[in-house]
């Protein structure tokens, strides 16, 4: 993968697109996005705005780690700037088209999810919220160490 092939996998699924080679801004089904890149280094990331971190309670935070583990799958949630994010990292020249294709959707899935399944596919591998855990009754269970 470079920069061209990306831009082009990026026109083909986006709604709009704007931006400069290898830092572009677009929209996914209404959704805003952004991509970067750095050759150089190797490296992308696709990312989509959710909320201001100043929003985030201590449930949602956790509900955001437990979803990194179980259900956020390829994408994570990361702050920065003041800015929760649904995020997509991945090497540059070994992205292949149909991974920058589907990092799109679940970086889609995972901010429209937020909140509530916090899921970019419909895979999930257990799990559960904050809230969920609250209810259940307290089990004393042997801490191993790794």
């Amino acid at each position: 993968m470079d920069n061209t092939k990306l831009q082009e996998i990026i026109e083909k699924n986006a709604d709009t697109l704007g931006g400069v080679s290898g830092n572009w801004k677009f929209l996914y089904k209404e959704t805003p996005m952004l991509c970067v890149t750095d050759a150089t280094n190797n490296r992308m990331r696709i990312i989509s705005p959710i909320t201001e971190s100043k929003n985030l309670d201590k449930d949602l935070l956790l509900d955001s780690m437990t979803a990194n583990f179980h259900s956020a799958l390829d994408v994570k949630y990361a702050i920065s700037n003041g800015i929760l994010w649904s995020v997509y990292i991945h090497p540059l020249k070994e992205l292949t088209p149909e991974q920058a294709e589907n990092a799109i959707s679940q970086v889609y899935y995972a901010a429209k999810t937020f909140g509530t399944t916090f899921s970019s596919t419909a895979l999930i591998f257990g799990g559960g919220s904050a809230k969920e855990k609250k209810e259940e009754p307290i089990k004393e269970q042997k801490t191993h160490k790794f």
